[in-house]
């Protein structure tokens, strides 16, 4: 993403897609419901623990996180000579396992996702999956979470003239069962003061 591109406010619309950014994978924690900042407050806090629990030298890899239409892809941003399972690993969530997302309240500069995993065959296991990411800068935050938003929009576009249209035979996909956060980090702790 260009300079320009993080520092510009506003809305973000299908036609902007694909965005990029470079990011620090915060990790993953489980979460515990769908969607909601109540679900990702306690996994960023969790991330951000173990992060800061890092030894001396060992740094978050570094990752170019793309915002699509079809998803969220996740490549790793190579360091130089050290070679861990990380730098090899390439990662998407496609737009129908993505549940939330949001600009987290109290670490300004995370996005944090609740992605929900696909475990039909196996039961009992939590479904639901907090991924963190530590963007550049509080607004690169807000950017990323506004991309997301457009993917959202456009994907909910997509399902609803699918379903409206009469050559499409078989059963239309389920409603999507998703939300963004569009709120800033003060919103959504006076909207949380307000209902406590």
């Amino acid at each position: 993403m260009s300079e320009k591109e993080e520092h510009k406010e506003g809305p973000v619309t299908a036609e902007d897609l694909p965005m990029t950014f470079q990011v620090k994978y915060l990790g993953q924690s489980d979460a515990r419901g769908l969607w909601g900042i109540k679900h990702t407050r306690k996994p960023v806090d969790l991330m951000v623990s173990a992060a800061k629990a890092l030894p001396p030298g060992q740094a978050l890899p570094m990752v170019k996180l793309m915002i699509a239409l079809d998803g969220v892809h996740l490549e790793p941003v190579s360091h130089g000579t050290k070679t861990d399972e990380f730098d090899q690993m390439s990662v998407f969530f496609n737009i129908e396992s993505i549940s939330y997302g949001v600009q987290d309240l109290v670490y300004t500069r995370v996005f944090s996702m609740i992605i929900v995993k696909d475990t039909a065959d196996v039961k009992g296991l939590n479904p639901f999956e907090c991924h963190g990411f530590v963007c550049e800068s509080r607004n690169a935050a807000r950017r990323l979470t506004y991309a997301l938003a457009a993917a959202f929009q456009d994907y909910s576009r997509r399902v609803k003239a699918l379903q409206a249209s009469s050559e499409y035979e078989e059963p239309a996909p389920t409603k999507p069962r998703f939300a963004i956060d569009l709120r800033t980090p003060e919103e959504i702790e006076a909207d949380l003061e307000t209902e406590a």
